[in-house]
């Protein structure tokens, strides 16, 4: 890189983390998750708001492969940090409840997003229309985990029955969306030799049987600069392993921090806090925002005409219906009142940056085109900002000292002696800004 292009490169950084920290306390101001105001702030400052001669001036093509290249790190860290919070011994007291609300969460939004890629049909991709009806199902089935897991923080529901099994049926949801996306990249042959996806299933069985004991040999020895180098270098290299196999490195990165919770299981807490605290400081502050901007560059909500309207309402309908009235209905079998049960719907409609990750994933695999991605990602936000307002209509106004309406679910909390999920005393991700 030139001298000038380094320049360009630290101004546009430090303008980028400025305004989506602005963004960010906009939409804290208006009853929002920080992660919408930066989401937001990085489609405007892409074609959406700004003029092609104003962006090449603020963003040079010649650093933007650099921007791309940091904001890929900073995916790569949060998809790490997401999979670390995966702990499913932590969830037995409401496990079946939070499997059917999820499985119901993903089967029938599934169901409505494929039926819509049946019609739309692939546009200007050239992707097959199973491989492409596939992936719209898998846009509508997302609920964002970590946004999810904000708002629940910000109401005041993290200790409560109904916030912990929110947070256990979202993460099954995502689970579930991981897994649909791997097999649409499987099937839509992402990778330039189809042959490396042979590699996946003994891969992942490598994880399990060799990278964990070193993961949980290198704790024990409580060497934390140890620890932090080797999980950062298997991180990279995993990210890399499953790149290279066609899978997206998103999957690396986020196998390798489910292998990270399982090699510590058992071992003191303490063993992760300084990692979690590291991780989570550095993609939400600095290269998320980056990842938002990067993202935005290819939504352009200006070109959207008078003619795609009623696509988007169609889009908006179906997966809201589809998502809120399946988690409502499935937490009502499962024996919730009626007001908890719609606040479920609600919350397992937040879809936000991990459908953004998602449709960032399918277009770059050719999976949609620019039209339908700006579509999905209007969707993803008007869906996510719809959540505060719906929840304050379902919810009375949290008490003092953290506790909810007298209106509780009725479901069973932990018994006594079986450890919760650490989401009951502090918000997964709470250093990832949303």
């Amino acid at each position: 890189m030139t001298s000038s292009q380094i320049t360009a490169l630290f101004l546009d950084v430090a303008l980028i983390v400025a305004l989506a920290r602005a963004g960010g306390a906009v939409a804290r101001r208006c009853g929002q998750p920080a992660v919408i105001g930066e989401i937001v702030a990085g489609i405007l400052l892409g074609p959406t708001l700004l003029h092609e001669p104003i962006a090449k001036t603020l963003f040079p093509l010649e650093v933007r492969s650099e921007l791309g290249a940091l904001a890929d790190i900073g995916l790569v860290l949060f998809m790490f940090a997401l999979g670390m919070e995966f702990d499913w011994t932590a969830k037995r007291s409401i496990r079946r409840t939070s499997l059917a609300i999820a499985t119901c969460s993903v089967v029938f939004p599934f169901a409505a997003g494929a039926g819509i890629g049946l019609w739309w049909g692939p546009g200007e991709t050239e992707a097959s229309k199973l491989a492409h009806s596939m992936f719209m199902g898998i846009a509508l089935s997302v609920t964002a985990f970590p946004v999810l897991a904000r708002i629940i923080e910000d109401r005041g529901m993290a200790r409560t029955p109904l916030g912990q099994l929110a947070l256990a049926s979202a993460a099954l949801c995502d689970i579930y969306a991981w897994m649909l996306l791997g097999a649409v990249l499987l099937l839509c042959g992402s990778s330039d030799a189809p042959w490396r996806l042979l590699w996946a299933v003994p891969y992942l069985i490598f994880l399990a049987t060799a990278v964990r004991p070193l993961l949980r040999a290198v704790i024990r020895k409580a060497n934390r600069e140890l620890d932090m180098v080797v999980t950062f270098v298997g991180l990279l290299a995993s990210s890399a392993a499953t790149e290279w196999m066609g899978l997206h490195f998103i999957f690396g990165a986020f196998a390798l921090g489910i292998v990270r919770t399982a090699a510590r299981r058992g071992l003191p807490e303490q063993a992760d806090t300084r990692l979690r605290q590291a991780i989570g400081t550095l993609p939400g502050r600095i290269f998320m925002p980056i990842y938002f901007v990067v993202a935005g560059w290819n939504a352009d909500l200006s070109a959207l005409s008078k003619s795609q309207l009623p696509d988007l309402a169609v889009l908006l309908l179906a997966a809201v219906a589809a998502k809120s009235l399946a988690a409502a209905g499935a937490a009502r079998l499962c024996g919730l009142p009626g007001r908890e049960s719609a606040a479920m719907g609600a919350l397992m409609n937040t879809r936000g940056l991990t459908e953004l990750i998602v449709l960032t994933a399918g277009r770059e695999s050719g999976l949609l085109d620019d039209t339908q991605y700006t579509l999905l990602v209007t969707m993803a936000v008007l869906t996510t900002i719809s959540t505060g307002p719906i929840l304050n209509r379902l919810l009375r106004a949290s008490r003092p000292g953290g506790e909810t309406s007298p209106s509780t679910p009725s479901i069973q909390p932990p018994p006594a002696g079986e450890p919760a999920h650490e989401a009951a005393t502090e918000p997964p991700l709470r250093n990832t800004r949303g």
